[in-house]
């Protein structure tokens, strides 16, 4: 909480500068921002509610049953399988992520979830075929798979 209080205050006060030195400028900048939390918003506020609706549906003894540290392989490739096949932003996922860890996901299956879904696309896959060729793109799909499945096997060990 104080580390919030400090960031809001550095914010203000770099904003404060800001306006002193070049009202208009600032003004406009703000404008942006508010431009981009518009656009940000409508996503944002689905992913608040399909959490909200997850967390009230699934209870902390069943997303860690299906998703846990216990659930082991089962868990990773299942985790892995949802990840390649979403396509959401990390915006998005990252909140999601923290609350799946908060209510008893295992590290590893979050860890493989979040690296398959910022880096396998089987949505996208038609699409990168087009461009890239099939072997191309299904080499790349399959090396970040692998790459996702060892990175989320690493940090299980070390963050455990």
């Amino acid at each position: 909480m104080v580390f919030n209080i400090v960031l809001y205050g550095l914010a203000g006060s770099l904003l404060a500068v800001s306006l002193a030195k070049d009202k208009k400028k600032s003004k406009m900048a703000l404008k942006k921002a508010w431009k981009a939390f518009e656009n940000i918003l409508p996503q944002f506020l689905a992913i608040l509610l399909l959490i909200g609706l997850m967390l009230a549906v699934l209870t902390p003894q069943a997303i860690s049953s299906v998703i846990g540290h216990e659930s082991g392989w089962a868990g990773m490739l299942l985790a892995a399988g949802i990840g390649s096949v979403t396509l959401i932003p990390g915006f998005v996922a990252f909140p999601l992520a923290a609350a799946l860890l908060s209510n008893g996901a295992g590290i590893a299956q979050i860890a493989v979830f979040i690296s398959t879904l910022m880096m396998v696309g089987v949505v996208t896959l038609p699409v990168e075929m087009k461009y890239f060729g099939k072997r191309a793109a299904l080499t790349r799909n399959a090396l970040a798979l692998v790459m996702a499945t060892v990175v989320a096997l690493i940090m299980g060990v070390i963050l455990r």
